[in-house]
């Protein structure tokens, strides 16, 4: 391949249980275009809305287009382009590249969203500064996800399951997690989890959390994970301690992480990562405590994405490309 196609913009798009993202990324990792729409309930009509969102993107490149890549949350065999299981889409053993290839007319790459987001990262993002050729990526949303980059290669697995640190089991008699097992990071780490403590809290009789109640009037079940980092970057008291416990079990699964990756840099993104040194602090302090071989040897590296949502999207255009090439 030439090297201005080698150069050339790719599409991502980012499928998501709500919504289908997507972009003309160019091969420095900005987003010239951009295309979005609803996501259908079932899997001809997402499959179709896929297509047309590609098929606008093509059309709004001035010249040739490397490559077209799909994010998606689920199992995915990332070599093949083959989805066995979609958490919040109703798909299930589906050879996805396939059936968007069908309709454009080109080749397809599919991705774990997680993945596409490390590798986003790791190309155009926080990762790409950093001298290290292993890194990991952990959002911290609703639930955990993960990736993981080593020796220059997205590590995906034997069966596209690799780099999934929010199931990494911190207690087996622990609370029950979605994913079917007891005491996932997820269960302790996530956005999800950081609600339901804080409205635990706001339930008992303590004066020390009237800020979080002020913020819900007085109903727990209206606090959201946005309310809780909010209070804390102004300094509530309540909701820094919070953090900082979320911060904590986050850096028990991290010394996990690198008892066997040993990644040098460790990026975290999602909502919860908005509270910045209040996450990022309890998770360095919490991580020294458990690292293997701690006082004897480096930790890695810790930091705060910074392509945000649109990681997915970068990442995933930039593996197509690759691909292509």
């Amino acid at each position: 391949m030439s090297r201005p196609e080698r150069e050339a913009p790719a599409i991502g798009i980012d499928i998501g249980g709500t919504k289908l993202a997507g972009g003309l990324v160019d091969a420095g990792g900005r987003i010239s275009h951009r295309t979005q729409a609803a996501t259908p309930e079932d899997t001809v009509g997402i499959v179709a809305a896929i297509a047309r969102l590609a098929a606008e993107l093509l059309e709004t490149a001035d010249g040739p287009v490397a490559g077209v890549g799909l994010a998606c949350a689920g199992l995915v065999d990332g070599h093949h382009g083959h989805l066995w299981f979609a958490p919040n889409l109703p798909w299930r053993d589906i050879d996805l590249a396939g059936e968007v290839e069908q309709r454009l007319g080109r080749p397809v790459v599919v991705e774990n969203d997680a993945n596409a987001a490390a590798w986003g990262e790791y190309r155009h993002g926080t990762g790409a500064a950093a001298d290290t050729d292993a890194m990991a990526l952990i959002t911290v949303g609703t639930g955990i996800g993960g990736g993981a980059v080593a020796g220059d290669q997205l590590l995906r697995g034997s069966f596209g399951a690799g780099g999934e640190i929010g199931h990494v089991v911190l207690d087996p008699d622990g609370p029950r997690c979605g994913c079917g097992n007891r005491g996932c990071l997820e269960v302790f780490a996530s956005g999800s989890a950081l609600v339901r403590t804080a409205r635990e809290v706001i339930h008992s009789s303590s004066p020390h959390v009237q800020g979080l109640r002020d913020r819900c009037g007085g109903d727990a079940d209206r606090l959201t994970g946005e309310d809780v980092t909010a209070a804390a970057v102004d300094g509530d008291q309540a909701a820094v301690e919070l953090l900082a416990d979320l911060g904590a079990r986050l850096g028990e699964g991290i010394a996990t992480l690198c008892a066997v990756l040993d990644p040098g840099l460790v990026v975290i993104g999602g909502g919860v990562a908005d509270a910045g040194d209040l996450l990022l602090g309890p998770a360095a302090a919490s991580l020294g405590r458990r690292i293997v071989g701690r006082g004897y040897r480096p930790s890695p590296d810790l930091a705060l994405a910074t392509l945000g949502n649109d990681a997915g999207i970068v990442g995933v255009a930039a593996l197509a490309r690759e691909s292509a090439s």
